[in-house]
């Protein structure tokens, strides 16, 4: 099993910024690749970000390229979410998971999560 826990999330003006982390522990958190998915209402979960335990393999979605920057800290079993320039069509709850196999964009390639942290981006 491998555990999952974000924070960060919280209330932000349009333009503004804030860092997501994702605390992992359990099994040995290096075979595994960690995602970033989002939720916003009434829509499906979307695939946001992806990395390798050894920082390499990292994709975005397009809507957050640019403006979006995933990093891990090995030492640390922690990924982050640096998120710039956010917009009210950013709010949404975001998850981390983690995954050994499958597509990096397939939410169905995961099967741990975690509960996930709000992010809420006023105009």
């Amino acid at each position: 099993q491998v555990q999952l826990v974000e924070s960060g999330g919280g209330l932000v003006q349009a333009g503004g910024s804030l860092r997501l982390s994702c605390a992992a522990s359990g099994r040995t958190f290096s075979n595994y690749a960690t995602g970033w998915f989002r939720q916003a209402p009434g829509k499906e979960r979307e695939f946001v970000a992806h990395i390798r335990w050894s920082g390499g393999s990292i994709y975005y979605a397009d809507s957050v390229k640019g403006r979006f920057t995933i990093s891990r800290d090995n030492a640390k079993n922690m990924v982050y979410l640096q998120m710039n320039s956010l917009t009210p069509e950013d709010t949404a709850v975001y998850y981390c998971a983690a995954r050994y196999s499958g597509s990096y964009y397939s939410k169905g390639s995961y099967p741990y999560w975690g509960q996930g942290t709000q992010v809420t981006v006023s105009s």
